[in-house]
């Protein structure tokens, strides 16, 4: 073996080794639709006397870490989003009834003067709230003296010493211990056992607790922050949750629940069931016909492929991703589009070893990789800017997606030229494998391309034919979008979304009649695939879906929630918007990195091309009436990556044959390298479709419209990439006077004027 090749072999054994240990030793972070639980993300607005900025919202995270801390919900997770956002991750809660009335608490803790009892105000005093105290009797309160905010500490404790009990220590911060000081001072002013010596503390418009100040106290004096103590016949529970809602309850900012999703564990492990099936199922059909087609190398190039997924899952573990649904998704995608840098490889080698005769099957081998390259580097270029815009402009389970896809991409370029590529090299310097030319799958030319070479079809003497078909199929698809409309998921319009499953069956107008006769008549009912009703509503807080659900049970029998999305309407907005701002950045991401890669025709050719998958793919969806949402936005943007990378692969060819051929015309030199690509094109898009039909079919209805979008959008842009790219190029190529593009020379040669020619016996040997 070579050096380089021993380098690749180490390489590759010391990796698969490490990805063996970490996946054997390590397991992976699953994300709440997977492993089931609720997820809220939490908007928090500016107060009075806050400003909803990074550091008030870091405040706020920690107070509500506190509260969820008193649910006993097992490893929650909290994150702050952005300057303003909170994302809220409860493991196992699947009714967020209870978790919503303690997180999202929207009013602040206050301390109030009382004013005496019931509606009974003091004279001259600014009049406040009337609220009943711990015992049901109404108290007249004065305005908010102090926030929350000013609480510094608060901590129960037994104090054995003086006898008196459980007890509540409080402490605030400088300023706002002065105001605790002047308010206990005046409320020491009356007499004993006067409701106006006492000092009422409010949370959420309720009265937790409103002591009176000690006889010892004088007035104008007041109690000093940090010796404050309140007492009375505590047991120890009542002191810690009087304790736990006094600090816990004093966010410095309000917070709104803009989205919540809840997803049962059924539903979770069935996706990660059916995903398993599908990878399994459809890897192995991706084997089996990479095998078929290049025979020994093929095999190896499965060989590779399974070593990409040890590569990329032990990644996806190491840096403690969170594998959600879509990411699940994108993890079994990958496994498909993996196989594209081997086929690229392959199809270069065999034409090297056609058109050079007694070249070796090694050194055509060489040449492959070389000058498969370019069009390896370009392709996956493009999927990884398709990976970024998915990760920083999508949102939630989308994200997952992007890091997915990211780290599959790096993980199948590492398969391809480090793993298949000591494989191949190894098995190329057999002399059997050299010899035997239906043993290697290389020295044949292949079915496809010698069908091809015989017929020489001339795809494009007429450019605008295929221009007209092409804008035909953007007539019908905007057609649909225009007449059946865009059926946009809860996540871009707002509103709730929720799935059951009831013991009995249901039938649609049944459940949709008595969810009416109930005064949910806006109620949107549907089937849900295995006999579940899907349920979509506008505004619907969790004690009207409690509700709901109590209505279909009625029906049903006992009806548990599969599936429950919240999204405030303007979450859904802003959603919405950037939606369409991930659309833009990545036409003009692609337009910008292919102008740079290629000729300003070819770019915006390219980006026709993918204008043009954009709108077939959702008019497809609008004629067969499918949800819009941030799933089928990862679909999008992913078959955009996938569009750009088959135009890559075929504006390469025509660059570097045009090159070579400069005076011959750009149509002959485009149908030459369509026809030259076809053969890659159609093997690695069987690759794909294997894995995205046993999605399709096995992933089950999570993932069904995700495979169905990918399924439309890969056949469209292989459609495309050809049939709509080229075309459009040729005609710009007509009004365009820039030169063809120059020849690449080898390394180590010169040209001009000074350049030495060499003699025509002389062969460059030297020793």
């Amino acid at each position: 073996m070579t050096r380089a090749t021993t380098v690749r072999a180490v390489l590759a054994a010391a990796v698969l080794l490490v990805s063996v240990l970490i996946t054997l030793t390590m397991s992976p972070r699953l994300g709440l639709d997977l492993q089931g639980g609720t997820r809220m993300v939490l908007q928090a607005t500016d107060s009075a006397t806050t400003k909803a900025d990074r550091e008030s919202t870091d405040r706020t995270l920690e107070v509500l870490r506190l509260r969820i801390d008193s649910l006993g919900v097992a490893e929650p997770t909290l994150t702050r989003s952005g300057e303003d956002r909170i994302i809220v991750e409860l493991p196992d809660v699947q009714d967020p009834r209870k978790a919503a009335e303690v997180i999202g608490r929207t009013a602040q803790l206050s301390f109030h003067a009382v004013q005496g009892p019931g509606t009974e105000q003091e004279k001259g005093k600014a009049a406040g709230p009337t609220l009943p105290d711990e015992e049901g009797r109404p108290l007249a309160l004065g305005p908010a003296r102090l926030t929350g905010a000013g609480v510094k500490d608060a901590g129960a404790s037994f104090d054995a010493q003086q006898g008196a009990g459980w007890t509540v220590a409080l402490d605030f911060h400088k300023s706002a211990g002065r105001d605790w000081t002047r308010l206990t001072g005046e409320a020491a002013c009356h007499p004993a056992q006067d409701e106006r010596r006492r000092v009422a503390i409010v949370l959420d418009d309720q009265v937790i607790s409103s002591p009176q100040v000690a006889p010892s106290v004088g007035c104008n004096v007041g109690l000093p922050s940090g010796s404050t103590q309140i007492t009375g016949s505590f047991g120890a529970d009542e002191a810690r949750d009087l304790a736990l809602l006094i600090k816990g309850g004093a966010l410095p900012l309000p917070v709104e629940i803009v989205e919540q999703r809840t997803v049962g564990p059924t539903l979770g492990a069935a996706a990660i069931d059916a995903s398993a099936r599908a990878a399994l199922i459809g890897a192995a059909a991706t084997a089996l016909f990479i095998t078929f087609v290049y025979r020994l190398f093929g095999a190896l190039a499965a060989v590779a492929l399974a070593a990409y997924g040890v590569v990329s899952y032990a990644a996806l573990v190491a840096l403690g991703v969170t594998l959600t649904l879509p990411g699940l998704a994108g993890f079994v995608l990958a496994i498909g589009m993996a196989v594209d840098a081997n086929v690229l490889v392959f199809e270069r080698a065999r034409e090297e070893y056609a058109e050079r005769s007694g070249r070796s099957l090694r050194s055509a081998m060489t040449a492959g990789f070389r000058n498969a390259w370019s069009a390896v580097a370009d392709s996956n270029v493009t999927t990884l800017i398709a990976a970024g815009l998915l990760f920083f402009l999508g949102s939630g389970p989308v994200k997952g997606f992007g890091v997915t896809l990211a780290i599959g991409v790096l993980a199948s370029m590492f398969s391809a030229l480090v793993i298949a590529r000591a494989l191949t090299e190894i098995a190329s310097r057999s002399r059997f494998v050299s010899d035997y030319r239906g043993v290697n799958g290389i020295a044949r030319p292949g079915r496809v391309r010698t069908w091809l070479a015989r017929r020489d079809p001339q795809l494009f003497r007429s450019p605008r034919r295929w221009l007209l078909i092409s804008t035909a199929l953007i007539t019908v698809a905007v057609l649909g979008i225009v007449v059946r409309g865009v059926n946009l998921g809860v996540e871009f319009t707002g509103g709730r979304l929720v799935e059951y499953s009831t013991s009995r069956p249901v039938d649609v107008e049944t459940a949709r009649t008595a969810l009416a006769g109930a005064g949910f008549g806006d109620a949107e009912v549907t089937t849900a695939g295995a006999g579940d009703l899907s349920v979509r509503t506008g505004d619907l807080d969790n004690h009207q879906e409690h509700a709901l659900r109590a209505v279909l049970a009625e029906e049903g029998g006992h009806t548990t929630k599969v599936r429950d999305e919240l999204i405030g309407p303007s979450l859904g907005d802003e959603l919405r918007r950037n939606a369409l701002i991930a659309l833009a950045v990545a036409v003009l991401v692609q337009l910008a990195y292919l102008a740079v890669r290629f000729r300003w025709t070819f770019a915006l050719a390219s980006v026709a091309a993918l204008v043009h998958d954009v709108i077939l793919l959702v008019g497809a969806f609008a004629w067969l009436g499918r949800t819009v949402d941030g799933i089928f936005l990862a679909a999008l943007l992913t078959v955009i990556g996938y569009s750009v990378n088959d135009s890559v692969v075929v504006f390469d060819r025509v660059r570097e044959l045009w090159a070579k051929a400069r005076r011959e015309s750009v149509t002959t030199i485009a149908n030459r390298a369509v026809l030259q690509t076809v053969p890659r094109t159609v093997n690695t898009g069987m690759g794909a479709l294997f894995i995205l039909a046993a999605l399709a079919v096995l992933g089950g209805d999570s993932l069904a419209d995700f495979a169905l979008a990918l399924l439309i959008g890969i056949c469209v842009g292989t459609y495309s990439s050809v049939l709509t790219a080229v075309p459009v190029a040729l005609t710009l190529e007509r009004s365009s006077k820039a030169p063809p593009p120059a020849r690449k020379r080898a390394p180590g040669r010169t040209s001009g004027a000074g350049a030495k020619r060499r003699d025509p016996r002389d062969n460059g040997a030297r020793v």
